[in-house]
């Protein structure tokens, strides 16, 4: 029978547990559940809701990460050549996400995908000569390839008036500015996604969740299986759960629960909490004169996840816009998390990592603390590099979503910060942790599928290969080698998921 959330006790034993109710755990229980809908799955969030940490709208970008316009995944190489082999990648992943959402749109398992999706375009815009030489090279590049063909590339004045009224608006005539535009992008609310997929898994599955519920520590059994500490913060009950199979996907957590596992892959990993800021605009006037997401270049030391951007967001129904991302710093690994996080992590095994990290970012460290100082009227100067005539009182400040960045050991330098997405998995496919930030939540099917990959090789080629296909058709094949493939997928993704583009 499905059940609902209750008061309800753990039980002792679960063939899968899940830590954390963001878009990682739970697309991985419904994949899961789609795959063999008999095993015994739980999930535990330490919240009252699913995706109120780095899946909730307000606490990512929304930007449903195709690479169309982010500067930072095409690098020029030494010989001048712009290197797209990384957008493609990213590119290919969020496809294999909107086909696993237009599989749970069409089985009727989540409605109304205009509360989640919504066709936007993605441009990228750069400002004088040099920049504007490199996006030429960047668009020539990446329109010989079928995931990026339908790319427009302009620096007309005139033309990018009607694409982007609000940045053009008080516009110097000889400013040069290049732009390129890609109407296939989408604007995601990763929150509602997650909510309406939870959602299902609790009326529609044996899927059990429990709210309010923190898994402390993970240990090692004898007979292979893992044994977990679960606290109920309502009860203040605490009990061991043993489960055959972990996935931890806590956002900033993820790292120490790792760490408690004492598996050897966990060795050496640091992490470094980062947040956010945004400028944020509900008025309708100035929404109405930028319908695009719109990224530049990132300033020198900033980190990658720091890249300007102006966006259109569509939130519960109602548009705004928001500017940024300000870095902040907390000592937090997640928004409702403790301050002692970040110093209860450091231990004999990572902290050379963790300095060796720090003594070769010393400019990132000068960098966030520049960041962290600034003034509301100083960021509002950042803004009107965008917008000629940004007025202060139209623009609210809002914290954005905490994120860890990785510490991986290195041998030259001791520590180095990456700032991807990594799936950690022991030697045996036991337990599974997703560390790392960007690209996120777009790409958070590509991920779980890696994990079912390196945790259940044999199954996924086998007894769950057909489940797999009809789940995500172009498994297994390249939507950047073949043209035809590209253009079918993107077609029934735009068909189920109700896009314009």
């Amino acid at each position: 029978m499905p059940h609902t959330i209750t008061n309800r006790t753990p039980k002792p034993k679960y063939d899968v547990v899940l830590i954390g109710g963001g878009i990682m755990s739970v697309t991985l229980a419904t994949l899961l559940h789609e795959f063999d809908p008999n095993l015994d799955i739980a999930i535990f969030e330490r919240l009252g809701r699913f995706a109120k940490e780095s899946t909730a709208a307000w606490n990512n970008a929304g930007t449903g990460h195709s690479a169309f316009c982010e500067l930072n995944y095409t690098p020029e190489k030494e010989d001048g050549s712009v290197d797209i082999s990384k957008a493609e990648k990213i590119a290919e992943q969020f496809e294999i996400s909107k086909q696993f959402w237009s599989y749970l749109v069409d089985k009727k398992y989540i409605q109304n995908p205009q509360e989640f999706i919504n066709s936007c375009a993605h441009m990228s815009l750069v400002f004088g000569e040099k920049d504007a030489d490199y996006l030429r090279k960047r668009h020539d590049a990446m329109i010989n390839s079928p995931l990026f063909s339908e790319m427009e590339f302009s620096t007309d004045h005139d033309t990018l008036r009607e694409w982007i009224p609000l940045v053009m608006s008080k516009r110097n005539q000889s400013e040069v500015l290049a732009a390129t535009k890609m109407d296939l992008g989408t604007d995601v609310n990763f929150g509602a996604l997650t909510r309406k997929m939870g959602r299902h898994l609790v009326e529609d599955s044996h899927v059990e969740v429990f709210l309010y519920h923190e898994v402390k520590d993970i240990d090692p059994r004898e007979d292979g299986t893992w044994e977990m500490k679960v606290k109920d913060r309502i009860k203040s009950h605490k009990q061991e759960v043993v489960a055959d199979f972990v996935f931890i996907g806590a956002g900033g957590y993820a790292l120490p629960l790792l760490d408690s596992s004492d598996i050897k892959e966990s060795a050496g990993y640091g992490g470094f909490p980062v947040s956010g800021e945004w400028l944020v605009t509900h008025n309708q006037e100035l929404v109405a004169q930028h319908q695009a997401k719109v990224y530049t270049q990132a300033t020198v030391d900033a980190p990658p996840m720091s890249v300007p951007h102006l966006d259109l967001r569509i939130i519960d129904g109602e548009k705004a816009l928001l500017f940024g991302p300000f870095a902040g710093f907390s000592t937090k690994f997640l928004k409702e998390g403790s301050y002692l996080d970040l110093p209860e992590s450091v231990n004999t095994k990572n902290l050379r990592s963790l300095f060796g990290a720090w003594w070769h970012n010393i400019p990132l460290t000068k960098y966030l603390i520049q960041q962290v100082a600034m003034t509301k009227a100083q960021r509002i100067q950042h803004l009107r590099e965008f917008v000629k005539d940004a007025k202060e009182e139209d623009w609210e400040l809002k914290v954005a979503g905490q994120r860890v960045q990785i510490i991986k050991k290195d041998d030259k330098l001791g520590g180095k910060l990456e700032f991807g997405t990594e799936v950690v998995v022991n030697d045996k496919g036991t337990i599974a942790s997703l560390l790392g930030a960007s690209p996120g939540a777009s790409t958070a099917v590509f991920a779980m599928l890696n994990v079912l990959e390196k945790c259940f090789p044999e199954k996924l080629q086998g007894e769950w290969k057909d489940k797999l296909l009809e789940m995500i058709p172009s498994y297994g094949q390249k939507l950047s080698e073949n043209p035809e493939l590209a253009k079918n997928t993107r077609a029934y993704s735009k068909e189920k998921l109700e896009l314009k583009h």
